[in-house]
């Protein structure tokens, strides 16, 4: 039997009338002689009921003093909330379904409280509904420790649970349901010819999450790769065809020129870039801003200073190893990484030059650059980076 796993976000669950929509998707679905195993988030966003920054206002999010655990224990609830009501909905719909949370799913994590890693599945439960025609409707974020304590497995780990349940169940493929049509060349939000792109490798799409496109969760991809099964990223409220990610962006996009070479571009803001004067030791220096939990960014060394970007809210943390060390440093906050990807760049020259062609055009700042095979990155300042997304996606022609 073919399985499909079916996710569906927070804005698909939120409403009766986005419930029905999704219970329609279902039954198409189940009209094709295929199996169904739907995972929801919890219901909507901030300020609405069981959405997870509404539960954590409950106790006053970061004055709050309950434990891990119990943390865990209360934001957990929103899941499994929703899959009741979801579950609700498709027997509404005539579709015989079972709400299941995510340690009745098989799903085994560690007790890292908040942000535990899934160390394994047993899918018998999952395989017993699917044997008997029920559609389980599975709380997404969760799992349970091997002594049977509910854990969470971290912002956006939905994603990551529909893909670990396809790899256990060898799914056909993993559909994720979302409120836009798939994946975009850019954020709409500050570019307003941003397109949506067919089909985009497991890589590239892993490189536009870590770059800050809000598209699919890291862990998800992550996977989907290993086990190789294709995700699709669509959209409830459409029927646009959305975007597959497999293993070659190429597979099914042969209609592309050639000379596509960028796939994308993404975005992070609040970044602080740090210049520290002077030789020292670099190995002790970076090794004491990890062990602060400082996430570098962007980093160049050079014989008589170094440069370093990390993210606004580790400036004390960084300033506090730079005295550490008694460095002399000067920093500038208000950046922005500004981020284009495609792995057609490889071994393509000239592709930095049009980039900083295209900004100089726009007579933006770059303050920083990093790239590797697939990506080149640009530190420009936040007040250009609108004007940084439009110029790059015009320069490729996306």
């Amino acid at each position: 039997m073919e399985i499909i796993i079916q996710k569906f976000g927070g804005t698909s669950v939120a409403t009766q009338e986005n419930r029905r929509r999704v219970a329609t998707i279902v039954k198409n679905t189940l009209k094709e002689n295929k199996k169904v195993v739907v995972v929801v988030s919890a219901m909507g966003r901030l300020g609405e009921p069981y959405a997870t920054d509404t539960l954590m206002s409950l106790i006053g999010q970061h004055r709050a003093k309950v434990s891990p655990k119990e943390k865990d224990l209360l934001i957990s609830t929103g899941e499994i909330i929703s899959t009741v009501v979801m579950s609700n909905t498709l027997r509404e719909e005539g579709i015989s379904s079972m709400a299941v949370t995510g340690g009745e799913a098989g799903i085994i994590t560690t007790d890292r409280f908040n942000n535990a890693e899934i160390i394994g599945i047993d899918p018998e439960y999952l395989h017993s509904l699917l044997e008997q025609n029920i559609v389980p409707v599975v709380a997404g974020f969760q799992g349970r420790t091997i002594h049977h304590i509910t854990t969470t497995i971290g912002r956006g780990g939905s994603d990551t649970t529909a893909s670990v349940i396809g790899e256990a169940l060898n799914a056909k493929c993993v559909e994720i349901y979302t409120d836009v049509n798939g994946i975009m060349t850019a954020d709409p939000k500050y570019c307003k010819h941003a397109k949506s792109i067919q089909t985009i490798s497991y890589d590239e799409v892993f490189q536009m999450a870590d770059s800050g496109a809000k598209v699919i969760h890291k862990g998800a991809v992550e996977v989907a790769k290993r086990s190789n099964i294709p995700l699709i990223i669509k959209n409830t409220f459409s029927d646009h065809n959305g975007t597959q990610i497999t293993e070659y962006r190429t597979l099914n996009d042969a209609y592309e020129p050639e000379n596509k070479i960028i796939t994308g571009i993404a975005h992070r803001v609040d970044r602080i870039q740090f210049i520290i004067k002077g030789a020292f030791d670099t190995d002790a220096f970076y090794n004491a801003l990890a062990e602060k939990k400082v996430s570098i960014d962007i980093i160049n060394i050079f014989p008589d200073h170094s440069v370093f970007t990390t993210e606004l809210s580790s400036e004390l943390l960084a300033i506090d190893v730079i005295k550490q060390f008694d460095l002399e440093y000067s920093l500038i906050r208000g950046c922005a990484k500004v981020t284009v990807i495609g792995e057609r760049m490889t071994g393509v020259p000239g592709v930095m030059a049009r980039i900083i062609h295209a900004l100089k055009q726009e007579n933006i700042e770059i303050l920083q650059t990093a790239d590797s095979l697939s990506t080149i990155a640009c530190l420009v300042y936040e007040k250009d980076m609108e004007k940084a997304i439009m110029a790059l996606h015009q320069a490729f022609d996306l």
